[in-house]
């Protein structure tokens, strides 16, 4: 039986995922006080970035991103989060460091493997791999591993949700469940492959290369900055997938929602994937995909297709505090972020291994 951490406070168990709302506020924010006038952007449980003024013109940026598990493919999604989260910012990516923690079982040809595919990564995007911080680590049961991208920005217009506004609309880019489903795909492709055929498997491989954003996120900020659309934040949806996405943006903006559940654009590997596994794709990691507060939805979405990526309207910001999820005549108000579905999955799969 598995440990539990209880809050010493009130005795809420502590669940796998993202600290909840409360906790996070209670026994994270409530202890930080330090404050510097370079800072840029306030800290949130929604916020992934920091920034500070660095001379009178430029930024600097940094975000991190984190991932767990025991494939070769585990590095890309690391790189490919934290660099989304910083391009999410309007900023642009300079390099990465990465800190990794193996687990005594680790051969080296795994560590081998698995830097050769982040500086693959890394190359394709043109950043630098600055730097990789690696142990073996008895306390841990699979690889961990936290990028960090660093860049900068110009001027003071970094894209923050405080801008947003009511009744501006809520633009998805991208699919949402992906990034988990590709991560099971990766750690059980000999178990599903005894359930689906090799040609889906295959196709649904080829969609990592979906999560990897910069180039559109470039494009938006260039039409940003043209003054051809206004952008109050980019969100990449995270742990806790497109409803924590929701939630949290609109917690940190102090506005409602009124959105379209049917309208979120999900691929149907990721529909068969999490039906097989029992999952949700609505609460399950989905970087390479974003929340795009605009005040002119259409034109956003005429810009991110028109660059070959995947882009809906969902709804719109409110006045109002509710956060109001519509789904044909059912409505129903959003709950605050479960955990995510991924993290649960692996919960059950490291359990179902453990020793007696």
């Amino acid at each position: 039986m598995g440990l539990r951490c209880n809050n010493i406070e009130t005795g809420e168990d502590m669940k796998v995922g993202n600290l909840s709302q409360t906790v996070w506020k209670r026994s994270v924010l409530k202890q930080l006080h330090t404050e510097r006038g370079e800072s840029l952007l306030k800290i949130s449980a929604a916020e992934p970035c920091s920034a500070f003024l660095a001379g009178e013109e430029g930024i600097s940026v940094t975000a991190s991103y984190s991932v767990s598990g025991g494939s070769a493919n585990l590095g890309i999604y690391a790189v490919v989060g934290a660099v989304n989260h910083l391009a999410s910012r309007g900023a642009e990516p300079i390099g990465i460091r990465v800190g990794i923690l193996f687990p005594e079982s680790t051969e080296e040809k795994e560590v081998k493997a698995l830097a050769g595919k982040m500086e693959e990564c890394c190359a394709g995007m043109q950043i630098e791999l600055a730097g990789i911080r690696a142990e073996v680590n008895p306390a841990v049961r699979q690889i961990c591993i936290q990028a960090e991208a660093f860049g900068a920005a110009k001027g003071t217009g970094l894209y923050q949700a405080k801008h947003i506004r009511p009744g501006q609309d809520i633009v998805l880019c991208g699919y949402i469940g992906l990034e988990g489903t590709l991560r099971i795909l990766d750690e059980r492709e000999a178990q599903l492959q005894q359930r689906f055929v090799p040609a889906f498997l295959c196709q649904t491989k080829e969609l990592r290369s979906e999560m990897t954003a910069l180039e559109t996120l470039r494009a938006v900020r260039e039409k940003e900055q043209s003054g051809s659309i206004q952008i109050s934040v980019v969100q990449q949806i995270g742990s806790g997938g497109i409803f924590a996405a929701l939630w949290e943006t609109a917690e940190a903006a102090g506005v409602g929602l009124n959105v379209d559940m049917r309208k979120m654009s999900v691929r149907q590997e990721t529909v068969e994937i999490c039906e097989y596994y029992h999952l949700n794709p609505y609460q399950m990691t989905s970087a390479g995909s974003f929340l795009i507060f605009t005040e002119k939805g259409e034109e956003l979405i005429e810009i991110l297709e028109t660059g070959g990526a995947r882009a809906v309207r969902l709804g719109s910001a409110t006045a109002e505090n509710a956060r109001v999820i519509t789904s044909g005549s059912e409505q129903r108000y959003l709950d605050r972020p479960a955990p995510d579905e991924l993290m649960l999955w692996w919960k059950r799969e490291l359990e179902s291994k453990a020793p007696l």
